[in-house]
């Protein structure tokens, strides 16, 4: 009998218990890789559009040539290998604040693991995303008050669905003002949504960069026969 589910891992966490499985979803009789945080889902391999998206349109949005750059949320990695598909990025920083998921990539049992470990121009650090952007010292543990390119991040459902309280004051003006802090002139800032842009949200970007604009990114559900819409958020510094 074909595989129907299969937990490849459990672990405990300081925002609660994470999970890795594999089942097969019997509609469309395909293998599927979520990862969950108690009963919320935190990524499908089954929709992957919007993490795609969040990589192209923000390295896109960068006028530069040399580009460096970090990922908030590392997942199961479709952001960050979208990133290193880019032959233009010289080296990539993936944060992520639960341990397991970057040793799950590490140790092969995600399948992108080996694709993102065996390109040199990649880096993981574990650590709190949110708190290092507000930090003086910022996202590289090796280089104190380092500039990126582009900085995208995929860690909450929206600005305003929380996986946990500690990244409320990271979408109000002063959080996205500490961010900007380490962004080159030209720099862009990504965010992915769940949920279609807010026109909220947009106008608080705008009090802080030069530019900022949402993106919708509409594919279609195979699950419930319908379009569904997410979003991607872009920033840009003064350049």
């Amino acid at each position: 009998m074909d595989m129907i589910f299969e937990e490849l891992d459990y672990r405990p966490t300081p925002i609660g218990a994470l999970s890795v499985r594999r089942r097969t979803e019997p509609l469309l009789k395909v293998e599927v890789i979520e990862i969950k945080l108690g009963d919320e889902f935190l990524m499908s391999s089954l929709f992957t559009d919007s993490e795609v998206a969040l990589a192209r349109q923000g390295l896109a949005a960068f006028a530069g040539q040399a580009r460096n750059v970090v990922v908030g949320g590392l997942g199961l990695g479709y952001t960050a290998r979208t990133v290193l598909e880019d032959s233009g990025v010289q080296s990539l920083l993936v944060v992520d604040f639960l341990e397991a998921v970057i040793d799950w990539h590490q140790s092969g049992l995600l399948p992108l693991g080996p694709t993102l470990t065996g390109d040199p121009r990649c880096r993981f650090v574990h650590g709190d995303f949110f708190a290092m952007a507000r930090s003086e010292t910022g996202f590289d543990p090796g280089q104190a008050a380092r500039r990126f390119d582009a900085i995208l991040v995929d860690i909450d459902h929206s600005p305003e669905a929380l996986l946990d309280p500690r990244s409320t004051s990271f979408y109000q003006p002063d959080g996205l003002r500490a961010l900007s802090r380490h962004l080159v002139p030209g720099g862009v800032f990504g965010l992915w949504s769940n949920e279609p842009p807010d026109e909220a949200f947009i106008t608080r970007l705008r009090e802080v960069f030069a530019d900022a604009w949402g993106e919708e990114v509409t594919f279609y559900n195979p699950l419930q026969d319908r379009p569904f819409t997410q979003s991607v958020y872009l920033a840009r510094t003064a350049g």
